[in-house]
């Protein structure tokens, strides 16, 4: 079994124990402005419930949670105006993949162009 950080920033965002940003709301996600963005737009879209990584949310998350994740998604697009001009979402996954917050979540960034998707090395 996986190990959740009850803790966790997210984690604590849903409980409303730190304040957030909050742009959209339902059973199945939680969506809310980056306190450190990386694009003009720069929301994270996480889903209401204990799941470390994607990998674990596609383990553990019921079908309708799945679903209602990506509808959340789609709506938020469809919030901040991004469907006409463009937009990139980003999920990161352990160190090597970046990963921050032991949450699964979202990254969605719009607003302008977004440049190359990751730096060349």
């Amino acid at each position: 079994m996986r190990h959740y950080d009850k803790n966790n920033v997210f984690a604590r965002i849903l409980r409303r124990e730190i304040p957030a940003s909050i742009l959209y709301e339902d059973e199945y996600a939680l969506a809310f402005h980056d306190v450190h963005p990386h694009a003009p737009l720069h929301v994270l879209i996480i889903p209401k419930g204990e799941f470390a990584s994607f990998s674990d949310f596609m383990a553990l998350a019921t079908p309708d949670l799945i679903a209602g994740l990506m509808r959340a998604i789609d709506t938020v697009i469809d919030l901040l105006d991004l469907r006409k001009n463009g937009f990139r979402l980003i999920i990161n996954q352990g160190s090597d993949g970046g990963q921050e917050v032991p949450h699964y979540h979202v990254h969605l960034l719009g607003g302008g162009p977004l440049g190359p998707l990751t730096s060349k090395k």
